[in-house]
């Protein structure tokens, strides 16, 4: 990855790679949790010889990404997420680009895909068009979906959030193995 640059964009200062020709066509790669710009180490420099403008930020709450106002509410909703990326196009003057990503990354593309469709000249969403139904949110699904998403309630107590430092690797793999 290139060196780190860095933009007020909305409600964040925002941290980036950027590689490829200023005037190639844009793409966005937007990571997942628990990942960062690193898991498009192979895939960026890719794109930027093939003549596209790749940028791949962090997301809100990873790397030196940081909130602008410490009275900012911190949140990881859908929309917020949208939001960020939205406002990350606008503060880089890019009126419409390929959109790709997973997990959080995957649901701010299909968020700015869905509600300015105008902006997205592609959507790659690697773990499915992930926008959530809110309404149906606390409908229980199957015990074997459940407990797939153990992680989550885990990572908002204290005991995950020492957890996830004390052995992210570990956790990590435990995450993917099940």
């Amino acid at each position: 990855m290139q060196a780190l640059k860095h933009i007020n964009a909305g409600v964040l200062s925002i941290a980036y790679a950027e590689s490829g020709p200023a005037d190639g066509p844009p793409v966005f790669l937007m990571h997942g949790f628990p990942y960062d710009i690193h898991a498009y180490a192979e895939v960026a420099p890719l794109l930027a010889a093939a003549g596209c403008r790749v940028i791949v930020p962090y997301l809100r709450g990873f790397g030196p990404t940081r909130f602008l106002d410490a009275a900012t509410p911190r949140s990881g909703e859908q929309a917020a997420l949208g939001a960020d990326l939205l406002a990350l196009m606008d503060a880089l003057a890019v009126p419409r680009a390929v959109l790709a990503g997973y997990d959080w990354g995957g649901r701010a593309a299909c968020v700015v895909a869905a509600l300015w469709p105008q902006r997205c000249a592609g959507l790659l969403s690697f773990n499915s068009y992930n926008i959530q139904n809110i309404a149906r949110a606390m409908e229980p699904d199957t015990p074997a979906n459940e407990h797939s998403y153990w992680y989550q309630y885990y990572f908002h107590s204290e005991r995950g959030r020492a957890g996830l430092a004390k052995d992210r690797r570990g956790l990590v793999r435990l995450l993917w193995r099940l």
